[in-house]
């Protein structure tokens, strides 16, 4: 569905990716593991044409979409959930919920049904939906931030970090839902530290350093490598 060959992405001098070839298929799950600074934000915002390499291609489907704008690519099919959540605190939740169905705005019965869709996925924002979204806890704020980006109605949802400050009774929660978006038929790309919670859900991963990826593999292969246990997990 997604592939990037040999991008390379710099900030001026900088090159922040190097060389970085990687695929997610339909209906996958691939987690891209890196520690803060490798690359993770940076292969995101490249992809979802926020940043715009400065070498290699990125396609979707078979065709280019590096140099599109982030708008066209939301259209598109291709969904970025950013690190921080970066909601709007001040608006309701029902009103950051409704901004990620801008492209849809015209299709008020589908809109209706994406909705329904997101409190059967995450039912506390029923009752919330009419808060200020910076009055919610982070963990139901990372809720919201997932639920906006689905409003979108993403075919490849990219989540960056969504785990990031959540205690880890929320963090298993929120891993659940991701997995079951996924078995929705939705294609998911997710940046994550947390590789054990990460790897128990994902069909193939990758691991960044320093911009460039120095290992890939399936669940089993990924989980079993002692470099990853060490690097990653723990002994």
């Amino acid at each position: 569905m997604l592939q990037l060959d040999r991008v390379d992405v710099c900030y001026g001098s900088f090159k922040a990716l190097t060389q970085v070839s990687m695929t997610v298929g339909a209906g996958e799950l691939v987690v891209l593991l890196g520690a803060n600074g490798a690359g993770k934000t940076t292969l995101f915002n490249a992809i979802s044409g926020l940043l715009k390499p400065t070498a290699g291609s990125i396609t979707l489907e078979g065709k280019r979409i590096d140099g599109l704008k982030p708008s066209a690519l939301v259209a598109a099919g291709v969904v970025h959930c950013p690190e921080g959540r970066k909601l709007f605190p001040q608006m309701s939740v029902a009103q950051n919920l409704a901004l990620g169905a801008y492209l849809h705005r015209r299709d008020s019965a589908g809109n209706k049904r994406n909705l329904q869709e997101v409190l059967d996925l995450f039912p506390i924002l029923h009752d919330k939906r009419n808060q200020p979204a910076g009055s919610l806890s982070g963990g139901q704020q990372q809720m919201v931030a997932i639920g906006r980006a689905l409003m979108s109605r993403p075919r490849l949802l990219m989540l960056d970090e969504p785990s990031l400050g959540l205690a880890p009774l929320v963090v298993n929660q929120m891993f659940e839902v991701i997995s079951r978006i996924n078995k929705s038929g939705t294609s998911v790309l997710l940046a994550e530290q947390n590789a054990f919670a990460a790897l128990k859900i994902a069909h193939r991963a990758y691991v960044i350093e320093g911009g460039s990826l120095v290992m890939e593999g399936d669940q089993q292969a990924m989980l079993g490598n002692e470099a990853v246990r060490k690097a990653y997990i723990g002994a």
